[in-house]
């Protein structure tokens, strides 16, 4: 199996299981947070699909559009049903975008900024590990907010509280 197909599969998996997570969240609590200093779980519910398009168009492009940072993103939509909707209609055509890729292409140097002046280079493919890696932190934190806010957090990487007897070896 190639790093793309590898890819490819961790990705949709743990697509999926983040998506279990964000149906799990009590819907009408979407203003909480558990800290005067965190994103509400609305806006944190919001980065699994920008910062997705950050990093896999990034990758595709060739650059990575700072204008799709945290703060300037677009506005969260009102109800988690439109966030999850939107989760997966974007997920659906940056896997469209991610199949065209070669292995070639994710050799490829990206430059990137953390700050203005402060940069250097990313391969491609790094840049799509390192948004995986990213979206499970986040999702971590997310299921975090759902027992806080009084959901129930199903197993993840292996059985929970509230999901005891799942099958979680895959």
């Amino acid at each position: 199996m190639n790093e793309k197909d590898m890819f490819l599969k961790t990705w949709e998996r743990e697509f999926q299981t983040t998506l279990k997570v964000l149906r799990a969240f009590p819907a009408d609590k979407l203003e909480f947070k558990p800290h005067e200093r965190a994103m509400t779980a609305r806006n944190l519910a919001w980065c699994f699909p920008m910062e997705d398009r950050m990093a896999i168009q990034g990758a595709v492009n060739g650059r990575i559009d700072m204008e799709m940072e945290e703060e300037n993103y677009p506005k969260p939509p009102a109800t988690l049903a439109e966030i999850l909707a939107a989760y997966e209609k974007e997920h659906r055509e940056l896997a469209g975008k991610l199949k065209n890729l070669s292995e070639a292409d994710l050799q490829k140097p990206i430059p990137y900024e953390m700050q203005p002046g402060k940069g250097d280079k990313v391969r491609a493919g790094d840049l799509l590990w390192f948004a995986v890696m990213h979206g499970v932190h986040h999702r971590g934190q997310f299921a975090v907010y759902l027992r806080m806010a009084g959901g129930k957090v199903p197993a993840i990487y292996g059985p929970s509280a509230d999901e005891p007897d799942a099958n979680w070896f895959f």
